[in-house]
């Protein structure tokens, strides 16, 4: 008999790996992804150039910036569903608001919630190279972070250890929480 893989003893969501900038979304999903084998997506890349530009410049981004990306990583959600299989997207998803346009009308969408203690976001954010978001908006965007309630499909990790210990956390609360 042979082990079964993650893969096969998770069904199929999609993940929407959150959290402020230098939290770990970009590791956790693409290692997600190479053990669950789901499509995914890198939630920056959906900005409008626009956004980009402003967020380079050191200005935050305001709830009518992040509606037309909101629609894109929501674009994303319904072709994941549409597929009938599972998916990984990285979007800050900072607001209730924001995370019940991501999970409207489906019960497929579970937030991952990587929480980081403030002062370890600022060192990672400070040794982060080739990202156009720079460690000045860090403060926007923690004052603008409202954490997923009890009522929201999400889990919190504690993301300042390890990536490697991140994902094997995350997938064994995934395969806990989604079998029952």
């Amino acid at each position: 008999m042979t082990a079964r893989t993650p893969a096969e003893d998770i069904r199929p969501h999609i993940l929407v790996v959150m959290g402020v900038s230098g939290s770990g979304k970009t590791t956790v999903a693409e290692g997600l992804h190479n053990v669950l084998g789901w499509p995914y997506q890198e939630g920056d890349r959906l900005h409008p150039q626009a956004n980009v530009d402003k967020m380079a410049a050191g200005i935050p981004l305001t709830d009518a910036d992040r509606w037309p990306w909101l629609a894109e990583c929501r674009k994303w959600i319904d072709a994941r569903i549409a597929d009938g299989g599972g998916g990984i997207l990285t979007c800050s998803a900072l607001k209730r608001s924001y995370r019940e346009i991501l999970a409207k009308d489906t019960d497929q969408v579970v937030f991952i919630f990587l929480d980081v203690p403030e002062a370890i976001l600022k060192d990672r954010l400070a040794r982060r190279t080739g990202h156009y978001m720079p460690p000045s908006l860090l403060p926007s965007q923690l004052a603008t972070l409202e954490p997923p309630g009890p009522d929201e499909h999400a889990l919190t990790i504690d993301s300042f250890i390890s990536p490697a210990e991140v994902i094997a956390h995350t997938l064994g609360q995934l395969k806990y929480r989604l079998d029952r």
